[in-house]
């Protein structure tokens, strides 16, 4: 069955589909049709059902009735997760107030600063925008995701507030990111070999650590591998390869939460 399938251009995506697309890991299900898009624009494809198969941001989950969250393949932070950057300290009770960029309306980190702070001024932009715009003052602060959360100091910022350990220290759970889900066009005996598919993906690039970081380095952006290794290793943990109870836990947490504020639609999240 030909099934399109799309990831994003970062390499902790690329290691969890390393096994899958370069054929390491055969199946007799699935021929897959790789597309590559950020993670915004898969949100919004999502939301048109283009895709058989996507990544996207869990808050975008929220919007999708016609697709199942898979159990493999989510980007859990471990007591970590966005932060907010500026060129110098800002008070958290000021943030409020500034305009901040953020890397897209249905982003999980977008959902997970609303909840921390509140409703806020804000302006998109691609998430690698935005430590220039920053720095350049064309907004006051700057949420980040990916691996811009590791390389801010380079660019001489500041982190002013860290949503991942809020998130963690208040909820004792998973930060919820990313994640996979399939179309409900599936009976759910074909969604859970699918799952089964990606979950054999992410144990191979683990088993075969060098060779699915070498192969993510084409998404590395110009950064050192030294520091893709670290990010890849943040993003693809125990929970990624199957969510189990704590990221299942998590992730209707999340919703619960932001329902309460009226941040997101009354929502039954199906999960695979």
């Amino acid at each position: 069955m030909k099934i399109t399938v799309g990831h994003t251009p970062d390499s902790d995506d690329a290691f969890m589909f390393y096994g899958m697309l370069t054929g390491k890991i055969p199946s007799q299900d699935f021929e897959v049709q790789h597309v590559i898009a950020d993670i915004e624009e898969l949100n919004k494809r999502a939301l048109s059902e283009e895709l058989d198969v996507t990544a996207v941001s869990v808050h975008a989950c929220a919007y999708l009735p016609n697709y199942t969250i898979l159990r493999s393949g989510g980007s859990f932070g471990i007591g970590y997760g966005p932060i907010v950057i500026a060129k110098q300290q800002i008070p958290q009770e000021s943030l409020a107030k500034l305009k901040i960029a953020i890397p897209g309306k249905m982003t999980s980190a977008f959902l997970l600063l609303q909840l921390m702070i509140g409703k806020f001024e804000y302006t998109e932009m691609n998430f690698s925008d935005i430590p220039a715009a920053v720095k350049e003052g064309k907004v006051d602060a700057g949420l980040v995701i990916h691996e811009t959360q590791l390389s801010y100091e380079s660019e001489n910022l500041q982190k002013i507030l860290d949503v991942g350990k809020w998130w963690a220290d208040l909820t004792k759970l998973p930060v919820p990111l990313g994640t996979n889900v399939m179309s409900n066009r599936f009976d759910k005996k074909m969604i859970q070999k699918f799952d089964k598919y990606l979950h054999d993906s992410i144990v191979y690039g683990l088993e075969h650590l060098e060779d699915a970081l070498d192969y993510s380095m084409q998404y590395g952006r110009g950064k050192p591998k030294s520091l893709i290794e670290k990010f890849v290793k943040m993003y693809v943990n125990d929970v990624t390869v199957d969510m189990g109870e704590p990221g299942e836990k998590s992730v209707r947490t999340f919703f619960e939460m932001a329902q309460k504020k009226n941040l997101i639609p009354d929502y039954k999240i199906q999960i695979s």
